[in-house]
């Protein structure tokens, strides 16, 4: 059991893995290097994809066979992989580190095992110390770990009746302003938005996250298109400030596997229906958000297709976790959990 002393110093490991940067591929990770007794000999932390993990950085401070008997404090078990850089454990088991206290377990589908790799080796090995604080550090990198993709929010604007256009096609605007500036403040809390191609060539939408104004808001989310059709030379999202990420949409759970890998966490689903109702089929939404105007459209221009529901009791029942007014109409916020 972890004493009151390696729980002060986790405590301190979270501090420090808060100095790393928040987004990206890899997770905020800290490392402090002790005595049996509790002295501190080394800290560091995680710096961004390709620099030193924390262990390798806190180790690198202190002279060959300093570590050796010394205990390893770490936000995250110990990486058990080579990516650009080499294993976590390798350096450990090296520098002759005795017993590796670790909060959150590596869920990573190449990381993980690092914590029984090092038993093995006669390393005293603790896990699960102040576990539930290191998962409210790791924040969305861990629920993405688990899933090996990015955390997918469906957002649509509907008419009261679910039309998303009017039999004409036109669709601009069914909801009001405020719901507009609020979808635009949620495009720019996520790393990248989604359409697919039909959108594209039937909206041509820049997929920018904009002010009242029309300015582009600081944080930008990166464009990602889904569909086998070309994206015209004169599409809008072509002038977006990240250059967009084509997929054919064959293999959605590869394709998102894939956005992951390149460090896109949390990914936001604008349209259309085609689109996000494959999605929804496979079980790849997390989180629905709806604005609905009081407005009644009718026809069959709706904000879903087919989503594999044959009868009322294979209905999808999403939970409601928000309900919100924006201006004259109302967001829902819908968790997925208990769906996928």
């Amino acid at each position: 059991m972890a004493t009151d002393r390696e729980q002060q110093l986790m405590r301190h490991a979270f501090a420090l893995a808060q100095n790393g940067p928040e987004r990206g591929v890899n997770p905020r990770v800290g490392c402090i290097i002790a005595t049996p007794d509790g002295t501190v000999l080394s800290e560091g932390w995680h710096m961004g994809a390709g620099t030193p993990h924390a262990e390798v950085a806190a180790l690198s401070t202190l002279a060959k066979d300093a570590a050796r008997g010394a205990t390893a404090i770490v936000s995250l078990e110990p990486c058990n992989h080579t990516g650009r850089t080499g294993p976590c454990v390798d350096a450990l088991l090296d520098a002759g580190i005795a017993r590796v206290v670790f909060a959150a377990s590596d869920p990573g589908r190449h990381s993980r095992g690092g914590g029984a790799r090092l038993a093995a080796a006669g390393v005293d090995v603790e896990g699960g110390v102040l576990a539930a604080d290191a998962e409210a550090l790791l924040g969305d990198w861990l629920p993405t770990a688990r899933l090996h993709r990015p955390l997918v929010t469906l957002k649509w604007a509907s008419s009261l009746d679910g039309r998303t256009a009017a039999p004409d096609g036109s669709s601009m605007w069914i909801t009001g302003p405020e719901s507009r500036a609020d979808a635009h403040l949620l495009r720019a809390r996520h790393d990248a938005i989604a359409v697919g191609t039909g959108t594209v060539l039937a909206d041509d939408p820049s997929l920018t996250a904009r002010d009242a104004d029309g300015v582009l808001l600081d944080a930008q989310p990166v464009p990602v298109v889904f569909g086998r059709r070309a994206v015209p030379e004169s599409a809008a999202l072509r002038r977006h400030p990240h250059p967009f990420t084509h997929y054919d949409g064959r293999d959605l759970s590869h394709d998102l596997s894939d956005l992951r890998d390149r460090g896109v966490r949390t990914l936001f689903l604008e349209g259309g229906a085609t689109l996000a109702s494959a999605l929804l089929r496979a079980g790849l939404v997390d989180t629905i958000v709806a604005y609905l105007a009081p407005a009644l459209i009718g026809g069959d221009r709706l904000a879903l297709t087919d989503i594999g529901v044959r009868t009322i009791d294979d209905a999808l029942r999403p939970q409601l976790t928000d309900v919100t007014r924006t201006g004259d109409d109302v967001r829902l916020t819908l968790s997925m959990k208990g769906n996928r």
